[in-house]
């Protein structure tokens, strides 16, 4: 059974270094968004574009669980809704999903996101701290529930399944069967 691995965290937990020690570790198809952004667009957080690559990232995930390919998604997946509709999503197709979740504290994070700056400028996107904070206070730290992958909840109101939530979240995530 392949296993989707869901890594979570704020920018400067160390998600991209865990993302690919996991794909080393179960010769696993790594996910990242970032290192897709600005060899499209040119840019590293072009307006309305990130949504639809991470879409288009999430099929190809799909794609991959469904021939037995263990997949590492790097999005940070900030929503317990996104983080919710993507393990239904994994149990449809046949696969496991584990969420690997990296907290860190605000200092270490701000000290993170400079460095990264520093050293790569070309390859990250600049972070105010006022980013950082928005950051922080956007995130829905992952519970116990989430953590020990027990039952998944239902979709929010209005919705009448993950993958419906999906589709609208990740506009172009639902072609093809996903």
């Amino acid at each position: 059974m392949a296993t989707l691995f869901l890594i979570v965290g704020l920018p400067g937990a160390g998600k991209t270094e865990r993302a690919k020690e996991l794909a080393v570790e179960h010769a696993a198809l790594r996910l990242t968004p970032d290192a897709w952004m600005r060899p499209l667009f040119g840019d590293p957080q072009p307006p309305g574009k990130r949504d639809v690559l991470e879409g288009r990232l999430i099929w190809l995930a799909f794609e991959a669980l469904r021939l037995g390919t263990d997949v590492v998604l790097d999005f940070g997946l900030w929503g317990r809704d996104e983080r919710s509709s993507l393990r239904w999503l994994a149990h449809s197709a046949g696969a496991s999903c584990h969420v690997i979740y990296l907290p860190v504290d605000r200092a270490t994070q701000v000290e993170r996101i400079q460095q990264r700056e520093m050293r790569t400028p070309d390859a990250t996107f600049v972070m105010t701290e006022a980013d950082v904070d928005t950051s922080r206070a956007q995130f829905e730290e992952p519970d116990a529930a989430e953590l020990s992958e027990e039952e998944i909840p239902g979709p929010p109101p209005g919705w009448s399944d993950w993958a419906a939530w999906a589709a609208q979240r990740w506009p172009t995530s639902a072609r093809d069967g996903t």
